[in-house]
């Protein structure tokens, strides 16, 4: 069993923000599988780094928008 990642995100609002877009729609413009983007969405799954930026390039947003990364206390 994988161990969910500290990484979080907003891709599921940001994705229905942007025209209602669907995981099928975005998996397809970073050239992704929808599982991979529901996994992502889902926290079960951290993207490279570039299909990371590649997510937020195709929702027009920061890479920090999208992604968040908690601080170490």
């Amino acid at each position: 069993m994988t161990k969910p990642t500290k990484v979080t995100n907003s891709i599921c609002q940001m994705r229905l923000d942007h025209n209602g877009m669907t995981q099928a729609e975005l998996a397809k413009e970073v050239g992704v599988t929808r599982q991979t983007v529901n996994a992502i969405e889902q926290g079960k799954y951290s993207p490279s780094l570039e299909v990371a930026f590649q997510i937020a390039r195709v929702l027009g947003r920061d890479l920090t928008e999208v992604f968040q990364y908690p601080a170490e206390t």
